[in-house]
């Protein structure tokens, strides 16, 4: 659901963590980055993977209540 905030005390979160907290599909965030309408993560320099700050995640929640 998107009212509900981000497990206290992690301060990283991957791509399908951010979808489960929001409610929606990992597809929707990476359909935002790629249309501009999100910014582009910050990526892990080992592994790669796309790494979301809490402030990142507050980001995506306005930007999809401001849709609704």
């Amino acid at each position: 659901m998107v009212d509900e905030l981000p497990k206290i005390g992690k301060t990283k979160y991957n791509v399908q963590e951010v979808a489960n907290m929001l409610g929606i599909y990992k597809g929707t965030i990476k359909n935002y980055e790629e249309k501009g309408v999100f910014p582009k993560p910050r990526r892990n320099p080992i592994n790669h993977y796309r790494e979301y700050a809490p402030h990142d995640v507050d980001i995506l929640r306005r930007i999809l209540l401001k849709g609704k």
